[in-house]
């Protein structure tokens, strides 16, 4: 065999599905590998990438573009330990995000100070959530929508509450009535279910390999943390607890730390 020839034969092959490529989409990459492997390295964005295998020599990982990401040519890189690797460039493309101004609560704005040992408490606790996701795989098929309405904020809105701007929307609102039930977007193990600050009664689902779910504002919890859920099991109720404006489920997604629009995981990763 050539040196040609053996350069050839140790690369990965690398394709890209994605709705569009632009900060706070998802994009799933699915890599050929020469040889039957155990483990497959990716990163991209500065971050390492959980890959999982699909089939004898076939992996997927899933990548998510952050809502900062600005628009550019990003390298994504795959690597296997016997020395096959490949890089393939995610073009991202700009994207401006509309504003919304929202009346709330005052407290939910500018807290007390009486509250800011909780808040900071609170963004502790999901910073480290967000850093140690599950090493496996823990969903199972499609995923599904946690409430049957439609969605009724864009994700990625930039927010001014009460004249005061504020972080950008990190997820999708549904704008389902009280009471509604909440179904588990896919299988997974409950991290958080308890009462946060500005997210109300919250239900975090780790799914494995860094993917995640928060459901948020619900009236009432019924999991608690340490339960392993299955996909449309029921989680809990629609509600208005937190910062909001009326009864609403609230769901957030998270990828190796990047904020994504879940309405992007249900187009790759939904129901056909």
């Amino acid at each position: 065999m050539g040196l040609e020839t053996l350069a050839l034969a140790v690369v990965i092959e690398v394709s890209a599905h994605s709705r569009t490529i632009r900060p706070g989409e998802l994009v799933v990459l699915t890599m050929t590998v020469p040889a039957q492997t155990d483990s497959l390295e990716v990163r991209a964005f500065g971050r390492n990438i959980p890959a999982f295998r699909t089939g004898d020599r076939v992996w997927q990982a899933l990548v998510g573009i952050d809502l900062d990401v600005r628009p550019g040519t990003y390298a994504v890189s795959v690597a296997t330990l016997d020395g096959a690797r490949a890089s393939y460039d995610v073009v991202v493309n700009p994207h401006a995000f509309r504003t919304r101004r929202l009346t709330v609560d005052e407290a939910f704005v500018t807290p007390p100070p009486s509250e800011q040992a909780r808040i900071d408490r609170e963004a502790a606790l999901l910073d480290a959530i967000w850093r140690a996701p599950a090493p496996d795989r823990l969903w199972d098929g499609p995923f599904v929508r946690p409430v049957s309405d439609a969605a009724n904020s864009a994700f990625g809105t930039r927010s001014v509450f009460n004249g005061k701007p504020r972080n950008a929307h990190g997820g999708a609102d549904f704008l389902s009535p009280a009471g509604t039930p909440v179904h588990a977007p896919n299988g997974g193990r409950v991290v958080v279910a308890r009462p946060l600050y500005f997210s109300g009664n919250t239900v975090i689902i780790d799914h494995g390999l860094g993917l995640f779910s928060l459901l948020a504002h619900m009236s009432v919890i019924d999991v608690h943390e340490g339960d392993l859920v299955a996909t449309s099991q029921v989680i809990g109720k629609v509600g208005a607890t937190g910062r909001v404006t009326g009864p609403h489920l609230h769901w957030t997604v998270r990828a190796a730390g990047a904020r994504v629009d879940p309405l992007s995981l249900l187009a790759l990763l939904g129901q056909p």
